[in-house]
């Protein structure tokens, strides 16, 4: 017999900060299966949290699978209306990793355009894409 339970969207909010908090530790801890599941729940939940997507990005940025950290970075970019920075940065890094350079190069380019002086995205990144380019 299944039981329903209904809670507020104050309390799902308290448990979406929670399992991302949770997350978080377990990803500090090594524990990346664990950080993985606690991601997949809270989107499971609400797919729209840019928190989740961007931790899912981390953990897979972490083992080295730069094609899924850069779909889980995508998602966290888009559904942050592509401003931020910080994850502009770790997109376009991982497009980089993945050899996608016309896309490393496109989102180097959003970031400054919207940050101009955001640092090192031009060495680390951009000008790292363009010689990618070239080869």
């Amino acid at each position: 017999c299944g039981l329903l339970v209904l809670i507020s969207s104050d309390e799902a909010e308290d448990f979406e900060r929670a399992w991302l908090l949770l997350a978080d530790l377990y990803v500090q801890g090594n524990k990346m299966d664990m950080a993985l599941e606690l991601c997949q729940r809270c989107l499971q939940y609400n797919a729209s949290c840019a928190k989740a997507w961007e931790l899912k990005g981390q953990i897979y940025e972490k083992e080295a699978s730069y094609v899924n950290a850069s779909e889980s970075y995508e998602a966290a970019w888009s559904l942050d209306n592509e401003k931020s920075a910080s994850i502009g940065f770790k997109l376009a890094f991982n497009y980089l990793k993945a050899k996608r350079f016309v896309e490393a190069v496109d989102v180097c380019h959003k970031v400054l355009t919207e940050h101009p002086n955001y640092p090192k995205i031009r060495k680390d990144i951009l000008d790292k894409a363009r010689a990618g380019l070239r080869i």
